[in-house]
């Protein structure tokens, strides 16, 4: 899963000394800005500045003027197929998804990155909106790299060329409304407004008010990998009838990876990390997997059934045993019609909930068992006072060591930085991760957390000279100086649920 919960840590660049021909450069350099300024006008980069403000701001409000529109067409229309899309792609469209991306991302097999696109940047997304309405844009490969997973596996990342980044993310933006009227509501991956912390709050929620006894794990197989093209169009076309649309979809889908200078044709599955990819894999869930399941717990469930899903991530909640364990069969079968299948080793149905404590000690059974979602490992408790159910969450192990080994590496890559500029990229770090992980009931964790960073950022700084100086006692003013004590951020599930669902 996630799939993209936690930002990569930003890197500590260490000072260098600066030697006799950086300083001559550098006042070069300056002297050249001056000059340049004294003819331009002081002001050049402030109005510069002020004029692409502008633009993106322009180009934001015709973007959601086109939204307004096609929710319009949507209400007037609810079964009707959109025949005429593609129109709504303009050249602001164009624009403010440029502006969307990020500068530093890396650049696909184009080599073209933000920077250098924007230089020109009116005149080239004009040929580029000529090209798209034209039929003369070519989708380019995605190239291939690899980035760990936190079980120590290699997840393949598709890195998209620049233009087509630009024409997704802006085709995104017109398909977004269409498929926002369609999507359940327990549908929360890459949707507005519906954040993993709203995933999680509604599925504590459930487990706490429902008749929930049964946890049923769902984890498909490489999923991105194997999503089926054909069937993924069928798909589409059930909403969308424009053909120009249908066809810059395929291109994507056809464009191949190139992997390590060779070029390889995809005949199933869409890229990770493509803007395109996270709306494409909601729509092929909404209909292989969300439809059905809202089919199967009105007809064939009964008692009590929750479905949260969050991209290809999937927890079911239920109340008989024997629903789960028909559900999981039906399941099997669903997946296969479309080309999907279920991971036999990470797919589970586990006693759990409110009764689950009680039940297995009359059977003389240990704890009920725990499942992971979201980064949050959760298990069964009780209340401070010993009695009623609580619902327990704590950071997942796996992702708490992968973090700190990447803390630890980075640390050691730039351990002759000043101990401030560590201390400020520490601390950056674990403000980013108790923004995250700071729920409720894991403060524990938070706080053991902590003081694994504080001691490999011990033993780094130790490191650095075979004579340290370093006690406990002066480690722990730096520690006091840079690592924020963790608190609690996140309100309790229940609370937050009824605020984000009160109409």
């Amino acid at each position: 899963m996630r799939r993209g919960m936690e930002k990569s840590d930003a890197l500590i660049v260490p000072e260098k000394r600066a030697n006799k021909a950086d300083v001559l450069s550098a006042a070069l350099a300056k002297e050249e800005r001056s000059a340049a300024e004294r003819v331009e006008g002081s002001g050049a980069k402030e109005r510069n500045a002020v004029l692409q403000s502008t633009a993106r701001t322009q180009s934001r409000t015709a973007v959601s003027q086109a939204q307004a529109r096609i929710r319009e067409a949507i209400a007037r229309n609810e079964r009707e197929r959109l025949t005429a899309l593609l129109h709504h792609v303009t050249i602001d469209g164009l624009r403010a998804a440029f502006f969307t991306l990020k500068r530093n991302a890396a650049a696909g097999v184009d080599d073209v990155t933000w920077d250098e696109y924007a230089h020109g940047v009116e005149d080239r997304l004009a040929d580029l909106h000529g090209r798209v309405h034209r039929g003369a844009y070519r989708a380019l490969p995605s190239r291939r790299k690899f980035i760990p997973k936190p079980d120590g596996r290699l997840r393949p990342l598709g890195i998209a060329a620049l233009e087509d980044k630009i024409v997704q993310a802006a085709l995104v933006a017109i398909l977004t409304p269409v498929y926002e009227a369609e999507f359940l509501g327990f549908s929360y991956g890459f949707r507005p407004g519906r954040s993993q912390h709203n995933a999680l709050d509604a599925l504590a929620y459930g487990i706490a008010r429902r008749k929930v006894r049964w946890i049923l794990d769902a984890d498909i197989r490489s999923f991105f990998d194997t999503i089926s093209h054909d069937w993924l169009v069928k798909l589409i076309e059930h909403r969308i009838g424009d053909k120009r649309v249908i066809r810059l979809i395929q291109k994507w889908l056809r464009a191949g990876v190139l992997e390590e200078g060779h070029e390889i044709a995809t005949t199933q599955g869409t890229p990770q990390g493509a803007v395109i990819s996270p709306l494409l894999a909601n729509i092929y869930l909404h209909y292989v997997f969300d439809l059905w399941a809202q089919q199967w717990r009105r007809r064939r469930s009964n008692g009590d059934m929750i479905v949260i899903r969050y991209a290809d991530d999937t927890i079911l909640g239920f109340e008989h045993r024997e629903d789960a364990e028909q559900f999981l069969k039906d399941l099997h079968l669903r997946l296969a019609q479309f080309g999907l299948s279920l991971h036999p080793g990470k797919t589970r149905l586990i006693e759990f909930g409110k009764d689950a404590i009680d039940d297995r000690a009359r059977r003389g059974e240990g704890k009920p068992r725990t499942f992971d979602f979201l980064g949050f490992t959760h298990y069964c408790t009780r209340k401070k006072n010993g009695t009623g159910f609580k619902l327990g969450r704590k950071t997942q192990a796996k992702r708490r060591r992968t973090r700190l080994r990447a803390i630890k590496d980075t640390l050691r890559r730039h351990m002759h930085a000043s101990i401030g500029e560590q201390g400020r990229w520490l601390e950056a770090v674990l403000r980013g991760y108790f923004a995250y992980f700071a729920v409720p009931t894991n403060s524990p964790s938070l706080s053991a957390f902590r003081q694994q960073v504080k001691e490999r950022w011990l033993r780094v700084l130790r490191r650095r000279s075979q004579h340290h100086n370093l006690t406990w006692e002066r480690m722990q003013t730096y520690v006091d100086r840079h690592l924020p004590v963790p608190r609690v951020l996140h309100p309790w599930p229940e609370q937050r649920f009824h605020v984000t669902h009160s109409t």
